[in-house]
C-alpha cells in the first residue's frame, strides 16, 4: 500500500514541513496522493535568503553563464522525465496531456537557454539600441539600456499545468537575474514539488534562486519591495483581488496576469462541409475540448459558426466526442482522463448548469468511465451546448466551465462572427478557419484588439500546426481585458519583462563603454596588434584599425556587377544616372561593404576573431566611381 506523501516547501536551502494537513485526493480514484503540510515557512527568511544569496549569485554571473546553466538544467530534467510524468498520474492527465506539461515546460527551458546564448551579451546590460544623436555634433547621444532588477520574482502558478508553469516563468526569470519563490495551485502542488526535487537534486542552479511555498502565502505579499515582480496564472477574479493588494499598489510592483478566457473559434463563411478545412474545424475544437479535459486556460469555449451550418457542425462534433474514451489513463484506449480536483469537478457541473438554463445541450454524459475504481474520480463527461441567441445571451461569453464544455454560437453575416468575438472581453487566443486570405486580412484589426493571439488555419497550415491551444516560448502568451492584461513568453520580450529599462545619455565614449558596444565618433583605441589577432577576452571597445586606401574605379563596379548579377542602371548607364539625384553612376553598396571588408582582414594563416554578421546595417552615403 503506497502510503501519502507529505509535501514540503523548499526555503532557504532546506525542506519545511513535517506535519500532514489537507489530504490531497487521486482526481482518479479518489484515494489520498499528499498531504498539504501543516507548517508554513518562514516568509521573512525566504525573501532575505532571495535577496542576500540567490540575488547575490546571480549577479556574480552574466547572461551568457545562465543560459548554459538553462541548457544543462533542460537536460537533466529530460533524463528524468519519467519521474515527472508518474508524478503526474494522479492528476487524471492522460500520457499526451502529461506530455504537453512535462516537455513542454523542459523545452521551454531549452528554448530560453538558445535565445540566451544567440541573442544576450556576456554582461548585465542589455543595449535596447541604436543610440540616438542628441547633439548637432554627435557630442552627446542617448539610447536605452536594460538591466536586472535586483529584486525577486513571485510565481503563482494555476493547478493545470504544474511542471510548463513552472518553468515557462522560472526560465525567462533566472535569465534575467532573478530569484524565485515559486506558489504552485495546492491541489496539483504534489507534481510542482516533484519537479523542484529534482531540480534542487541537479545542482546546477545557484543557492537561494528557486525557492517553492506549498500551502498559502501568508504575509509574503507584505514583504515584497519595489523591484520585485509578481506574476499570476489562474482565473480572472484571484488576478484581481492579488493585482489590488495594497503593497503592490504602493510600491507600485508590476504584477503580471495571465487569466483564463472564453476563447472561440470561428468557422469563416467561405468554408463547406465537405472542405478539407471543415474536418480541420471540427478535429480542432474536439481536441481543445478534451485535451488536458478541457482544463486549458486557452481551450475553446465559444464555438462560433455561420447559422446556415450550426445544424452540419454540431451533428459532427457531437459525433466525435461520443467516439472519446474517458477514464483512467492506464486503461487501454482511454483518451480523456479527469479534472484535476473534486473541487474542479463540482465548479464545472455548478457553471455548466448555469449555462444550460439558457442554452440547448446538444451531448452531455453519462459516458461509461474505463478503469477500475473510476466511480469516484473527477470526472466530467464531454459537453456541447448550442446557444440560440448570441447576442442577447450575456452568459455564454462570461461563464466559464473550465472543462470539456464549449457552446455553439451561429452567426449571420462575418462581421457579427468578428463582433461575437469580442464579447468575451478578452481572450488569450482565437483560432479562423478559412480558405480565404482576404477574410484573415478583415479579422486581424478587430481580433488582435481582444485578443493575445490568433491562430488562421487552413489545410496548408495544418501540415505543421502546434495547434489553438499550444502558446510558443518565441510568441507572446497572454491576452487583454478579462484574459488578464498581461504578456508571458514571446521570446526575447520575456526576458525584458524582468529587467529594468533605463535611458542613459553622455558622450559616444561613454556610452560605448556602458553598453560594450563602439557608438560613432567615441574614442578609439589605436595598435599595432591587428584586432583579429587578438583573444576575445582581450578585445576592448574601441579598438581600431587603419587601413589602407582604395580608390573605387569603373572596373570594380563592373567586375561586381558580373559577379553578382547586379546591373541596376545607376551602376552601369551614365546617361540615366546623370538624370537622377546623384547626378552620376554609383558603386553598389554590397561592394562598398566588400571592399572594407577586404581592407580589414588580416590574411596570413593563424587563429582569428570569427566575424558573424553586421547588424543595422544601412547604405546612407552613395559612393561614386573615383
Amino acid at each position: 500500500m503506497t502510503v501519502p506523501k507529505l509535501l514540503q516547501s523548499h526555503a532557504a536551502g532546506r525542506w519545511v514541513g513535517q506535519q500532514p494537513a489537507k489530504a490531497l485526493r487521486s482526481a482518479i480514484n479518489g484515494k489520498v496522493v499528499a498531504h498539504l503540510p501543516e507548517e508554513s515557512p518562514d516568509f521573512a527568511e525566504m525573501v532575505a535568503h532571495a535577496r542576500g544569496v540567490g540575488l547575490r549569485h546571480l549577479l556574480q554571473s552574466h547572461f551568457q553563464d545562465r543560459a548554459r546553466t538553462l541548457k544543462a538544467l533542460a537536460a537533466y530534467l529530460m533524463e528524468h522525465k519519467e519521474q515527472l510524468y508518474a508524478a503526474s498520474t494522479p492528476t487524471g492527465a492522460t500520457r499526451s496531456d502529461s506530455w504537453i506539461d512535462v516537455e513542454g515546460g523542459i523545452g521551454t527551458l531549452f528554448a530560453y537557454a538558445s535565445i540566451g546564448g544567440k541573442d544576450l551579451p556576456s554582461s548585465n546590460v542589455m543595449h535596447e539600441g541604436p543610440a540616438i544623436r542628441l547633439g548637432a555634433d554627435n557630442h552627446f547621444v542617448g539610447s536605452h539600456v536594460l538591466v536586472p532588477r535586483c529584486g525577486l520574482a513571485l510565481h503563482i502558478n494555476a493547478f493545470n499545468f504544474p511542471i510548463w508553469g513552472l518553468l515557462e516563468k522560472f526560465a525567462p526569470s533566472f535569465l534575467a537575474g532573478m530569484p524565485c519563490i515559486v506558489k504552485p495551485a495546492s491541489s496539483t502542488s504534489y507534481v510542482a514539488e516533484a519537479a523542484v526535487r529534482l531540480i534542487v537534486q541537479s545542482g546546477l542552479l545557484p543557492e537561494g534562486c528557486l525557492q517553492l511555498v506549498i500551502g498559502p502565502t501568508g504575509d509574503l505579499f507584505e514583504r515584497l519591495a519595489e523591484p520585485d515582480v509578481v506574476t499570476f496564472t489562474g482565473s480572472a477574479d484571484t488576478a484581481l483581488q492579488l493585482k489590488a493588494h495594497p503593497n503592490l499598489l504602493r510600491r507600485s510592483i508590476p504584477f503580471n496576469a495571465e487569466a483564463d478566457s472564453l476563447n472561440c473559434a470561428i468557422l469563416a463563411p467561405d468554408v463547406r462541409p465537405d472542405d478539407a478545412e471543415f474536418e480541420l474545424f471540427i478535429k480542432e475544437v474536439a481536441r481543445e475540448m478534451t485535451a488536458k479535459a478541457g482544463q486549458k486556460c486557452t481551450a475553446i469555449r465559444r464555438v462560433i459558426v455561420p447559422a446556415a451550418l450550426a445544424d452540419a457542425v454540431g451533428e459532427a462534433l457531437v459525433a466525435r466526442l461520443r467516439k472519446t474514451v474517458v477514464g483512467d489513463p492506464a486503461a487501454e484506449g482511454v483518451r480523456m482522463g479527469a479534472l484535476a480536483s473534486h473541487a474542479q469537478q463540482a465548479d464545472v457541473a455548478d457553471k455548466v448548469a448555469r449555462l444550460a438554463q439558457s442554452c440547448e445541450t446538444l451531448l452531455q454524459g453519462p459516458v461509461d468511465l474505463r478503469g477500475e475504481g473510476v466511480q469516484a474520480g473527477a470526472f466530467f463527461a464531454p459537453t456541447l451546448l448550442r446557444c440560440r441567441d448570441p447576442l442577447g445571451n450575456a452568459d455564454v461569453h462570461q461563464v466559464e466551465a473550465f472543462g470539456p464544455v464549449s457552446t455553439l454560437l451561429p452567426y449571420g453575416d462575418f462581421d457579427e462572427a468578428l463582433h461575437l468575438a469580442t464579447l468575451g472581453r478578452g481572450s488569450l487566443v482565437g483560432t479562423l478557419v478559412t480558405k480565404t486570405p482576404a477574410l484573415a486580412a478583415q479579422a486581424v484589426p478587430s481580433f488582435a484588439a481582444w485578443h493575445g493571439r490568433l491562430l488562421v488555419l487552413d489545410r496548408e497550415a495544418a501540415k505543421e500546426s502546434t495547434g489553438h491551444g499550444s502558446p510558443l516560448p518565441k510568441l507572446k502568451h497572454g491576452g487583454p481585458g478579462r484574459a488578464g492584461g498581461g504578456e508571458e513568453l514571446g521570446g526575447l520580450r520575456a526576458v525584458k519583462h524582468y529587467l529594468q529599462r533605463c535611458a542613459v545619455q553622455g558622450s559616444p565614449t561613454m556610452l560605448g563603454a556602458v553598453t560594450g558596444e563602439y557608438q560613432r565618433g567615441g574614442a578609439v583605441i589605436e595598435s599595432e596588434v591587428h584586432p583579429f589577432r587578438r583573444h576575445f577576452e582581450d578585445v576592448v571597445v574601441g579598438q581600431s584599425l587603419l587601413t589602407h586606401r582604395r580608390t573605387v574605379g569603373e572596373a570594380d563596379i563592373v567586375a561586381f556587377g558580373g559577379l553578382s548579377g547586379d546591373y541596376f542602371y545607376m551602376h552601369f548607364d551614365a546617361v540615366a544616372a546623370a538624370e537622377s539625384a546623384f547626378g552620376q553612376r554609383i558603386a553598389h553598396g554590397y561592394f562598398v561593404l566588400s571592399a572594407a571588408a577586404g581592407l580589414f582582414v588580416s590574411p596570413a594563416p593563424g587563429p582569428v576573431l570569427a566575424n558573424y554578421g553586421m547588424e543595422s546595417l544601412r547604405f546612407i552615403t552613395p559612393v561614386a566611381i573615383g
